[in-house]
């Protein structure tokens, strides 16, 4: 992990990121020239490479992503061969856009090579036109986005349901939340059934991960639940995934869980004012030889019959149970993520997430604004009654599976059947992993939801 040092003079570090201005500034051994000639060029970014290090000219007339973005560019120049580097400029919003595109870019899964190695810089000083509660707050947001993508990209060998419940308590007890993991016992004394019905496959126990940050300070009287799913590896069970390379990627199917866990644990991190309750069911999804079948009629949480068609569809059977046990908390507002479905990534593609539900309109507006803020864009899809009948049964109260047309709105449809509180449904199946790199997003999981959903609390319970 990086280390953010907030350092009015610096450490005299080679390498140096200055963010200029239009007026031309003096830079120590930079002939006034060659600066008064890139702020008077078309050029956004340009660099100088000697012996000592490289100088890096930021123009700060750009949008923030832009400037996120080079940060990428930047920080793949450098990081083999830097031990720390220097920001300058009087541009707030500059420095932090550039700071966060370092830090994110810095991001490498080597957990697994058996020598790993340490393939970026060590410290960023960062100029005092950058706050110590921003420093914070980017330290912070680092942290919780890298864990979120570590529990993505780790494999189903190493990260069972266990083992994310072990990981997320870990979270709670460096942060200051609390964390009550229920086993397979405890799960079956509720009668959740949908998280057993998945579960009855594996040779691995489910868990459900109850997660609250309570602060003294809260300024909302009813806690906003985040429910997360947390399949750490989806096979399709017995409606098994046909297509070549379909399950290569399915050890992030958890990215749900962990996104909403993380969030907490950064909402915790910077003390937010906000009472926070995560619920994180988990499980693998496969086709072992009690698993279910296409064809069960499973009795949920709260009592709701519901005929299995698909075993593919096993996102929403734990996420009901999860949505159905949120009443207890009489909550302001339920928001759950998941890696839902295909048709979410195939609606529009991983360049956005999907929200729809029935709270207020000035919940969307929020994630919409903030969306473009920190560029996790959303697209809200309506959420019509017309689509409850793609979910009615001949046989049981609901369906798994809808039809073959609008699959991420039916799907969203079948979970607002069990919360009782305004409600949310993010899917994430698009922007929540990658298949090759882009930009400070990386490749496999990219942490997505993490930075808006945590810009989302702070803004809205101040």
């Amino acid at each position: 992990m990086i280390q953010l040092i907030h350092s009015a003079e610096g450490n005299g570090c080679a390498t140096k990121i200055y963010l200029l201005e239009t007026s031309v500034t003096q830079i120590p051994g930079l002939a006034e020239q060659t600066v008064s000639g890139f702020q008077s060029s078309d050029k956004k970014f340009d660099y100088l490479k000697s012996p000592e290090g490289f100088t890096f000219l930021v123009k700060t007339d750009q949008k923030a992503e832009e400037i996120r973005v080079l940060g990428n560019t930047i920080e793949g120049l450098i990081c083999d061969t830097e031990e720390g580097i220097q920001l300058i400029g009087n541009n707030n919003v500059a420095l932090f856009a550039i700071t966060e595109g370092l830090l994110l870019s810095s991001y490498r899964f080597t957990q697994h090579f058996s020598k790993p190695k340490d393939y970026t810089f060590k410290q960023i000083f960062v100029d005092a036109s950058l706050t110590i509660d921003q420093v914070s707050e980017l330290t912070s947001m680092s942290k919780a986005v890298f864990w979120t993508r570590d529990m993505v990209n780790t494999p189903v060998s190493h990260l069972n349901a266990e083992q994310l419940a072990e990981s997320i308590s870990k979270l709670g007890e460096e942060a200051g939340f609390h964390v009550t993991v229920l086993g397979k016992t405890q799960i079956e004394s509720l009668k959740m059934g949908g998280l057993l019905a998945v579960n009855k496959g594996s040779i691995d126990p489910p868990t459900f991960t109850i997660a609250e940050y309570k602060p003294a300070n809260a300024v909302n009287k009813k806690p906003v639940v985040l429910v997360g799913k947390g399949v750490v590896y989806d096979t399709g069970g017995l409606s098994l995934k046909p297509t070549a390379g379909s399950m290569d990627t399915m050890k992030g199917d958890m990215a749900g869980g962990a996104t909403m866990a993380a969030v907490i644990y950064y909402a915790a991190l910077q003390k937010l004012p906000v009472h926070i309750v995560g619920l994180i069911p988990a499980t693998d999804n496969r086709p072992g030889g009690n698993a279910y079948t296409p064809g069960d009629v499973i009795t949920m949480f709260d009592g709701t019959t519901i005929e299995v068609l698909n075993t593919d569809a096993e996102g929403r059977m734990i996420l009901a149970d999860a949505l159905a046990y949120s009443a207890k908390y009489d909550p302001e507002i339920v928001i759950d993520a998941a890696t839902l479905t295909g048709a979410a990534l195939r609606a529009i593609g991983t360049e956005a997430t999907i929200i729809m539900g029935n709270a207020e309109d000035t919940y969307f507006q929020d994630l919409e604004k903030i969306g473009f803020d920190v560029h996790e864009r959303v697209v809200r899809f309506p959420f019509w009654d017309d689509y409850k009948a793609h979910m009615k049964s001949k046989i049981a109260d609901m369906k798994n599976i809808g039809g073959p047309n609008a699959g991420m709105i039916s799907a969203g449809k079948f979970l607002e059947h069990f919360v009782k509180a305004p409600y949310i449904h993010m899917d994430i199946a698009g922007p929540a992993w990658l298949d090759s790199k882009e930009n400070y997003k990386g490749d496999g999981g990219t942490g997505a939801g993490v930075r808006l959903l945590y810009q989302f609390l702070k803004n809205r319970y101040k």
